[in-house]
């Protein structure tokens, strides 16, 4: 594209998504685009492209619906970025990515884009897609595939998921449950009487188990731990705010003192949600 008909594009608010495309290309560009962009490739760029995938899970949690357009874009924009670098490379174009992405959900949806009848369940649906994935892989192991730069905890479930399906699994809730208060019997005997390493060794077997519990029971076991970490900040900015209103900060005050600001936050949290 020659420099008039890039500049008519990159200004045109209507240019869609060859706009984004033909933007990422000029910051590229190894003589008159940005230097920082320059510099970068995928594996820098990677982290950028997991943080912009947590922002939108934010504004997703948080409800606000106006900040989602943003991170969207933002997210959109990573993709955009890792395609600009692989066609430099020699890899593929972005129209490619546009292409494989339409593919897969068409063969993955016979029952929407084919002759499969749509008469079944999610949870059908879910596992005639899990089959199509196996397909596409070819002949691998059970657990062959399941990436390793996902977030620990999503990992550990993805690998439970692909056990499960093949029967290793246990039965019930009741056994995982089990297994926890085993796991953290021998994690307390590993701290009194073991090594560092086998005591992070206990701790991660306890934390692995704790997950196949989430999967058990059905819950979101990321979307649950960002609740967590969301009230424990909320409680514990209600009890920074009681201190301040007496003149002093957390580090001037006893475990005592603000361990009963969190219960004074904690019950005064729980009356509003029983008032709503």
């Amino acid at each position: 594209m020659d420099k008039d008909a890039s500049d008519r594009l990159v200004h045109d608010p209507e240019g869609g998504i060859a706009r984004l495309v033909e933007i990422m290309a000029r910051l590229r560009d190894p003589e008159t685009g940005c230097p920082w962009d320059i510099e970068q490739d995928f594996a820098t760029i990677a982290p950028y492209t997991i943080e912009e995938a947590y922002e939108v899970a934010d504004a997703i949690d948080r409800a606000a619906w106006g900040e989602l357009k943003g991170e969207l874009g933002d997210l959109l924009f990573q993709a955009v970025y890792h395609a600009q670098m692989a066609e430099e490379a020699g890899h593929f174009r972005f129209d490619d990515v546009v292409r494989a992405i339409s593919d897969k959900m068409v063969s993955r949806h016979p029952h929407v884009f084919g002759a499969e009848s749509r008469d079944k369940s999610a949870a059908q649906q879910t596992k005639d897609w899990e089959a199509q994935k196996a397909r596409e892989r070819g002949p691998q192991g059970v657990l062959d595939g399941v990436a390793l730069g996902l977030p620990a905890l999503v990992r550990a479930i993805k690998l439970q998921n692909r056990a499960a399906r093949v029967g290793f699994d246990w039965p019930s809730t009741d056994e995982v449950i089990d297994k926890i208060v085993e796991e953290a019997r021998e994690l307390n005997e590993a701290r009194a009487e073991k090594s560092e390493a086998e005591v992070f060794e206990e701790f991660g077997d306890l934390l692995f188990v704790v997950a196949n519990l989430a999967r058990h029971l059905k819950i979101d076991a990321e979307a649950a731990l960002r609740s967590a970490n969301s009230k424990f900040t909320r409680r514990f900015g209600s009890v920074e705010s009681a201190l301040a209103a007496k003149g002093c900060r957390p580090e001037d005050s006893t475990l005592a003192e603000m361990d009963a600001l969190w219960d004074a936050a904690k019950i005064a949290e729980r009356a509003g949600k029983a008032a709503n």
